[in-house]
């Protein structure tokens, strides 16, 4: 049981790690990046990896099926964008909760989620590939 626990602590920091990195990646992307492929598409493809590992922080394991649940997120919060969500709550002014929100409803951004949270499905299912193989 001590192991499982060493093993838990390690996927927790691994996870961690590769979120404060991706973390960096989108600010920088956001604040100095001005182009028509890197911002637009890269940048919305790391988003929802992005989040699964800061999911994956809080619980390393037992969620099955993840990255279907964090393409349907992004998704309703794209859609919700749709729906001028931001302004129906009234915090449209506030820089956060656009950045957050979101402005405008795109389904190429939707299409950069599942692209995404694709190379997500694809990488946890190398991995449980390989646990079996040991």
């Amino acid at each position: 049981m001590e192991w499982e626990k060493g093993l838990k602590r390690k996927k927790r920091l691994l996870s961690a790690g590769i979120f404060l990195i991706l973390l960096v990646v989108e600010c920088l992307i956001a604040l100095y990046v001005r182009d028509r492929f890197i911002r637009p598409y890269v940048g919305d493809m790391l988003v929802v990896i992005l989040l699964y590992f800061f999911i994956r922080i809080l619980f390393p394991e037992g969620i099955r099926r993840l990255p279907l649940w964090v393409f349907l997120f992004a998704a309703a919060v794209e859609i919700s964008q749709y729906f001028h969500l931001a302004a129906l709550l009234g915090v449209e002014h506030i820089r956060a909760a656009r950045m957050i929100l979101g402005a405008t409803f795109d389904w190429k951004d939707i299409g950069c989620y599942g692209v995404g949270c694709l190379l997500l499905a694809w990488v946890e299912k190398k991995g449980m590939k390989e646990r079996r193989k040991k």
